[in-house]
């Protein structure tokens, strides 16, 4: 059996929830745009929606080919560096997400995140330890 089974798996996970992340956003645009305008209405943050969606589609597309090309990598040549680079982006990814439903004083949005972010530090773990 595959040494990398349960980080691949992992990845895939994380890897398809960006992916419909970024999907959903492009496609219901005027939606998140306005769901965020009211989410971030109390901060600093009200300002700068769009932008601060953009930013995360990038962050999250950037996720996405790191995981994609690591996941191949890993599979084909068993090297773990870029799958190992995907699940650092992919944290601080979460790490800006999870910081922005604080700031917005969504606490359990908060916590929702952490969920994703154990994952993706559990992925790094396997991968550092083998």
């Amino acid at each position: 059996m595959n040494q990398y089974l349960a980080v691949s798996l992992i990845v895939c996970y994380l890897t398809l929830s960006f992916t419909y992340s970024v999907i959903e956003k492009i496609i219901q645009w005027k939606g998140f745009e306005i769901y965020y305008q009211e989410h971030f209405k109390r901060s600093f943050l009200k300002n700068h929606v769009p932008a601060a969606v953009l930013f995360v589609i990038f962050l999250e597309l950037i996720c996405i080919g790191l995981n994609t090309m690591g996941l191949y990598i890993l599979m084909t040549l068993g090297t773990t560096d870029l799958v190992l680079w995907g699940m650092l982006a992919t944290s601080f990814t979460l790490i800006l997400l999870m910081t922005g439903q604080r700031i917005a004083q969504d606490y359990s949005g908060a916590m929702n995140i952490t969920v994703y972010f154990i994952l993706t530090v559990l992925a790094i773990f396997m991968l550092e330890t083998v």
